[in-house]
């Protein structure tokens, strides 16, 4: 799934996504660190992978979209 960096803190490696829908989703430090990245700015478009839906939908991997 696509979707856009929101917010992001570099000390705590966690932070938010926007869905293409416009809904706002957390993220935690393991699912930071699973994509192997060092920064995250907002606006950067990112691959995420998720478990759940809806109230339950929770981020396991942030990663930089490719093309």
């Amino acid at each position: 799934m696509q979707a856009t960096a929101y917010t992001y803190d570099p000390e705590t490696h966690t932070g938010q996504v926007l869905l293409d829908d416009g809904t706002p989703v957390p993220f935690d430090a393991p699912a930071f660190e699973a994509g192997g990245l060092r920064l995250l700015r907002p606006g950067q478009r990112v691959r995420i992978d998720t478990e759940g839906a809806g109230a339950d939908l929770r981020i396991t991997l942030v990663t930089l979209q490719t093309l």
